[in-house]
């Protein structure tokens, strides 16, 4: 796990070196072992890397690596997981291999030179950005694993290509422009992140999962933008997949999940530093730690933390699964105050407005996990690869039920939950919680109910799951300057060969969990030097996701129906069962608490008007509705503080 950087036709009259070498230093945090550099002036191409050493901790590994003959050099960030099989299949091809080490990036190399870039890429099993610098044809391509989990952002700036594995890195380079891209800071304010391909500032992108994109020196003296190409696609591979749906009692495909899984597992378990995994005590993160402990003869190292806010504290969970496994246990109990202290530094370290609060816990237990091991396994995934979300079980049956109503009765609906304030509702929850079953019993039950109002004018299921995972429903209202363009998620199509689950199961593969979750998890990781990895995002495992049932996943009203019954072969079924809590915290009241001094610095007036993107008079009024206790208007004000955050840290950062 490393930070990639890099630039090709420079114009300017800096040392291509050292303005690399500045680009690299910005991403020490994701890399503090060791660093490197390559630079041909006459080509006017220049790559850096940020080391975290995983595999292979001898200089060996050291990159920018080149490759034997001398025609390839290659920056890259991430694992490859099945490198072993690649090397034995690279001997059967060529014979035996002079190799220098035995690190991934050499065997990733070698593949390369014999097989080429797209082919390794189809037979490589890992998470990765890559740059490869083609020496004979002047070229520079780059590609990124499967799911997105390492990201990769490239644009030009006055005539010269930039890369890196994060925004600051390419605003070190002395050519760059920074100009706001007003569409993303739309959808941004919509769905809390910005959605791939685009980036916060114009001229700058993501390089979408699974693509390969090539530029040569034609197109960079032209500024010409090339058009990535799929190496692999969810939707092909999910769709492919039904096509040869898996058959048997549940047993039996309970037990060919649990050998899917476990390989998946112990591919993830290879490591010459110490290894551990993030333990919440929900069933994602329980399970991988039980498949974990299964393949280890000594105690896995499992991490959770806890909150002094009892509504929001699971360590109590994670404990009772980490006893029941023998793990070595270790647990933070986090007060209110440390986790405010953490939020001056969010924008620094997620380096583009990004606004899911969880990001707090996650850095916390980050930081806390990095003081005893180098790398993490964690249960993400589960929930869009399963049916995790109620989305995915109360979306559908919502819709059948309200489609057959008139908008203008939906309205009045609407109009009527929303008579309530959350507050409101959560107090008639808790007066009948004697009465209510288990599972209706669930945290912040009065922002659902407000969400459900939201969703019940939706004309279509794509309108509905555009609802149901936005974070504010009126982000146009905000901006200072209208815009036109519809937001990009909505734009998904209705899959003919998926049912309403599948299709918002496999849209949040393409968008939330590429542009959020994974994010999160890498921004919180990478910002102390620790490396996580997801055994849910196994090529395998996500096929034989898509091949089974859909009554599999989500039965009973609930989802993850077999992910569970995996889980309760290696622990009890009492120590999983409860509401889904998340991984939360208490943000409404916070900015109306111990938040409200550093939301109001942040929402001056006079700074709004003057940066030039939102409405000041709409934000204020966002602000005073929210601190009267009439509506939670927390998700919102997260996503403009956020912003407003970013900008101020940015400003100082050329």
């Amino acid at each position: 796990m490393c930070g990639i950087a890099g630039f090709f036709g420079s114009r300017g009259n800096h040392s291509l070196e050292l303005t690399v070498r500045g680009m690299s230093n910005s991403l020490r945090h994701r890399g503090p072992d060791d660093g490197g550099a390559w630079v041909d002036e006459t080509c006017g191409i220049a790559l850096s890397h940020a080391r975290l050493a995983i595999l292979d901790l001898s200089p060996e590994g050291h990159q920018p690596m080149c490759s034997a003959s001398g025609r390839y050099v290659l920056v890259f960030n991430g694992e490859i997981y099945n490198h072993r099989t690649i090397k034995t299949e690279l001997k059967k091809s060529v014979g035996a291999l002079p190799w220098r080490g035995h690190s991934d990036t050499e065997i990733l190399l070698a593949a390369i030179e014999i097989w080429g870039l797209e082919a390794t890429l189809k037979i490589a099993n890992g998470m990765f950005a890559i740059a490869l610098w083609d020496r004979r044809e002047q070229s520079l391509a780059f590609a990124r694993d499967r799911f997105g989990e390492k990201p990769l952002y490239y644009g030009y700036a006055n005539g010269t290509l930039l890369f890196g594995s994060e925004l600051k890195a390419l605003r070190v380079h002395p050519d760059w422009e920074g100009e706001i891209n007003s569409n993303a800071l739309r959808d941004y304010l919509q769905f809390s992140y910005v959605p791939a391909p685009a980036s916060i500032y114009n001229k700058v992108y993501k390089l979408l999962p699974g693509h390969l994109l090539t530029f040569t020196r034609n197109e960079i003296d032209s500024e010409h933008l090339p058009t990535s190409s799929a190496f692999w696609s969810a939707v092909e591979s999910a769709l492919t997949a039904k096509q040869d749906p898996l058959c048997g009692t549940d047993e039996v495909l309970t037990e060919q999940l649990e050998r899917t899984l476990f390989e998946s597992v112990g591919l993830r378990m290879e490591a010459d530093v110490p290894l551990g995994a993030f333990l919440s005590g929900g069933v994602d993160s329980s399970l991988i730690v039980a498949l974990m402990q299964r393949q280890s003869a000594d105690p896995i190292r499992t991490f959770s933390i806890g909150f002094d806010d009892k509504r929001f504290d699971e360590a109590v969970y994670a404990r009772d699964v980490a006893n029941h496994l023998h793990t070595e246990h270790t647990e933070l109990m986090v007060s209110s105050q440390q986790a405010l202290d953490i939020i001056p530094s969010l924008p620094y370290q997620y380096d583009e407005p990004f606004a899911d609060s969880s990001q707090i816990p996650n850095i916390l237990v980050s930081q806390m996990t990095r003081h005893y091991v180098t790398v993490a396994l964690t249960g993400d995934a589960g929930d869009e690869l399963f049916g995790g979300y109620n989305r995915h079980y109360w979306g559908p049956r919502v819709w059948q039920k309200v489609r057959k109503f008139p908008v203008s009765i939906r309205i009045g609906i609407a109009k009527m939950l929303r008579s309530c304030s959350p507050q409101a509702w959560d107090q008639l929850l808790s007066r009948l919680s004697p009465v209510v079953p288990a599972r209706l019993r669930v945290r912040s039950f009065g922002d659902k109910i407000h969400k459900l109002a939201d969703a019940l004018a939706a004309n279509n299921i794509n309108a509905l799951y555009g609802k149901l995972t936005s974070t504010c429903h009126l982000p146009e209202a905000l901006l200072a300057q209208p815009l036109s363009q519809q937001n990009t998620i909505n734009q998904f199509n209705d899959t003919p060969d998926l049912s309403s689950a599948e299709w918002m199961m496999l849209t949040d593969v393409l968008t939330y969990m590429v542009d959020d979750i994974l994010v999160k998890v890498d921004r919180a990781s990478m910002s102390c030097g620790l490396e996580t990895r997801i055994p849910f995002l196994d090529p395998k495992v996500f096929e034989m996701a898509w091949r089974l049932p859909i009554n599999t996943k989500i039965r009973n009203g609930k989802g993850k129906w077999i992910l569970r019954q995996v889980l309760f072969k290696h622990i009890p079924e009492h120590l999983i069962e409860r509401p889904k809590m998340g991984f939360a915290i208490p943000l409404d009241e916070w900015l109306r608490g111990p938040l409200r001094e550093w939301a109001e610095n942040l929402l001056n007036p006079q700074q709004l008007k003057e940066a030039g993107l939102l409405n000041p008079l709409v934000v204020r009024n966002v602000w005073q509705q929210h601190l009267s206790g009439k509506t939670n208007q927390a998700s919102t004000l997260w996503n403009i503080l956020m912003l407003n955050a970013w900008l101020k840290t940015t400003s100082n950062i050329k």
